[in-house]
């Protein structure tokens, strides 16, 4: 496996843009059964708040070892102030836009004897293109970063990715994306997009083999201009699908306890080794890794550099 020093991992800056949320906790005990409704009565008695969606990709960058910088649009709100506090103190650069006809992202999970027991998000779909405002601040941001990744949750927030695109492959940067939806055609030209299995599915149908995964996965790499294909396949590891053919590494064999955001932290990873100047076929092997070790965390987790390369 490839290992960038420190040293260089702490020079490489990667510019993630995108859906930022706050992912907030409930923990709490539960010992009876509600008298309104066959639900349980949880009794908060903990709560917690962490970075989710591109926030937390942008922490995973940082935890690394990199630098971070986060380019997003939240709304004029208490979540949004506790976003800016929260990446404050992870030392992850923020370029907040701010529009008061949008929600920030909050997503509420409710724990109760170590399960979730349910899960609330609090969201509107804004009638208006969020980043597009922001598109001078990407501009100017551009030239500083080694690396940029776009981290899509679907929420619209990426409504101009082909102009932003553009931009960054015109400057030279490697340009990553977590996509979402079926319309790939808004991702052309970047150097690499990581969807999961059923993702890709919903894009080039379910597969019956191997061999008309890896001819679909070509086809749609080559329609699209993309120098590779990355899918992440849970207990069978990862495929990339690349000019020179196919490459796949196993899952890293450990106990499963959270899979919630191991694909911010793959993709985070591959970022970080791109942004140090390495190549995909050298960065997939890492990011396998990472993502191993964060579904052994609970929760949205991050992956530190001791933890990946000792």
């Amino acid at each position: 496996m490839t290992t960038p020093s420190r040293e260089r991992l702490a020079r490489a800056r990667v510019l993630v843009v995108g859906d930022a949320m706050l992912d907030r906790y409930w923990f709490g005990a539960v010992d009876r059964i509600s008298p309104e409704a066959p639900v349980p009565v949880v009794r908060v008695n903990r709560e917690e708040e962490r970075l989710g969606g591109a926030a937390n990709v942008a922490l995973n960058v940082k935890t690394l070892g990199a630098q971070a910088t986060l380019l997003t649009v939240v709304g004029d709100d208490e979540p949004a102030r506790t976003l800016k506090k929260l990446l404050e103190r992870q030392g992850v650069t923020a370029l907040l836009g701010s529009d008061p006809q949008l929600y920030t992202i909050v997503k509420l999970r409710v724990i109760g004897r170590s399960q979730q027991l349910i899960r609330i998000d609090f969201e509107n779909q804004p009638d208006h293109e969020v980043l597009a405002a922001m598109l001078d601040d990407y501009e100017r941001a551009l030239p500083e970063h080694d690396a940029v990744l776009f981290s899509d949750y679907g929420k619209g927030g990426l409504t101009h990715i082909p102009r932003m695109i553009e931009l960054a492959r015109a400057a030279g940067k490697p340009v990553l994306i977590d996509p979402k939806g079926s319309d790939y055609g808004r991702y052309a030209g970047a150097t690499v997009i990581t969807p999961n299995r059923a993702e890709l599915a919903q894009v080039i149908g379910p597969w019956s083999s191997e061999a008309q995964l890896h001819e679909r996965a070509q086809k749609l790499r080559a329609e699209h201009r993309l120098e590779g294909l990355l899918l992440t396949r849970s207990e069978e590891g990862m495929s990339l699908f690349d000019a020179a053919g196919h490459a796949q590494v196993p899952a890293q064999a450990r106990e499963v306890f959270d899979v919630t955001g191991a694909g911010d932290t793959v993709i985070a990873t591959l970022a970080a080794m791109l942004a140090c100047g390495h190549s995909l076929r050298e960065a997939m092997p890492v990011a396998n890794r990472a993502g191993g070790i964060v579904v052994g965390k609970f929760g949205t987790a991050s992956v530190s550099y001791e933890e990946l390369f000792a």
